[in-house]
């Protein structure tokens, strides 16, 4: 058996999956879901401050400052400068252009608004609120992004001119999270 995906079923084995192509075993079919990216990095984006949640300062949480943390600065860190770092500008960086990255329009990138995008208000987006959305406070099922952290991130596109995008983000965000009330 063979799909859109490339993918090749013998017996129990799966094999011959396209790069851009991920998928989920539910009953005997399977289901487009967001592609895994090899090197890309994330980090916790949701409202959540449990561990493991958007806003937990605990290890590996979106406001960590230890190593990894969504809040860390040291190499693929949610606000490293180097390579996959959320504020880096190379390929897959949280401040790239390119394909997946956070400034990327294009499918999967923080500035989408198509399914698993970060503007998008659609389930598994980054403005969706639903569980496993950017604007969940869902302590399970934990959206991430390699974008840095919202306040950020929305200072970085006010910066760069990103006006109807930092608008939109803007209406989902809780005030608390915009820079001029975060960094205060």
């Amino acid at each position: 058996m063979s799909s859109a995906c490339g993918i090749r079923i013998a017996g129990s084995r799966i094999s011959g999956v396209k790069p851009d192509c991920h998928f989920s075993e539910s009953s005997a079919f399977f289901k487009m879901t967001r592609p895994i990216i090899e090197n890309l990095r994330t980090w916790p984006r949701n409202l959540s401050s449990s561990q493991g949640g958007g806003l937990s300062t605990s290890q590996y949480g979106g406001m960590s400052t230890s190593q990894y943390g969504g809040m860390s600065t040291s190499q693929y860190g949610g606000m490293s400068t180097s390579q996959y770092g959320g504020m880096s500008t190379s390929q897959y960086g949280g401040l790239s252009t390119s394909q997946y990255g956070g400034l990327s329009t294009s499918q999967y990138g923080g500035l989408s608004t198509s399914q698993y995008g970060g503007l998008s208000t659609s389930q598994y987006g980054g403005l969706s609120t639903s569980p496993e959305g950017g604007m969940s406070s869902s302590p399970s099922k934990v959206y991430r992004s390699n974008i840095p952290p919202w306040p950020v991130f929305l200072r970085e596109l006010e910066a760069r001119s990103y006006k109807t995008q930092a608008a939109l983000i803007r209406k989902y965000l809780p005030d608390f999270l915009w820079p001029e009330n975060f960094f205060k």
